[in-house]
C-alpha cells in the first residue's frame, strides 16, 4: 500500500534532499518567476498564521521560530522583486517618523465629523 502525502507548496532548499535521504520518492519542480512570487505570498500567509497560532497557544519559544520564518520569507519576497531589505527598513523608519509606531497601543474605534 502506498503512503502518499500531497504538499503542493514552496519548501526550503534542503527539504527535497532530506526527504530523499530518508528513503522517500520525491516529485517536485522548479517554479518560474511568476509562480515563485505567488508561492512566496502563500508561504507568507502560512508563516503569519503560524505566528498567530503560537501566540494564541502561549508558545513564546515557538513565536521566535515562527517570526524568523516570516522574516525569511519577507527577505526572499523582497529579493524576488529586486528590492533590498535595507530599503524596506528605511521606508518603515520614514513611516514611523511620520505616523509613529505602535508603542502607545492606540486602538481606534471610530471617528465622527464635528458639526460646524
Amino acid at each position: 500500500m502506498e503512503d502518499k502525502k500531497i504538499f503542493n507548496k514552496l519548501v526550503r532548499d534542503n527539504i527535497i534532499e532530506k526527504i530523499t535521504n530518508n528513503g522517500e520518492f520525491v516529485s517536485y519542480r522548479v517554479l518560474d518567476d511568476i509562480e515563485y512570487k505567488r508561492e512566496l505570498l502563500k508561504k507568507l500567509k502560512e508563516e503569519c498564521n503560524e505566528v498567530i497560532d503560537a501566540f494564541a497557544y502561549g508558545q513564546s519559544g515557538d513565536m521566535v521560530i515562527e517570526l524568523a520564518d516570516v522574516l525569511e520569507v519577507l527577505n526572499y519576497l523582497a529579493k524576488s522583486i529586486n528590492v533590498n531589505m535595507q530599503e524596506v527598513n528605511d521606508v518603515a523608519m520614514m513611516k514611523k517618523a511620520k505616523n509613529g509606531g505602535f508603542d502607545k497601543k492606540y486602538y481606534l474605534e471610530k471617528t465622527m465629523k464635528r458639526k460646524k
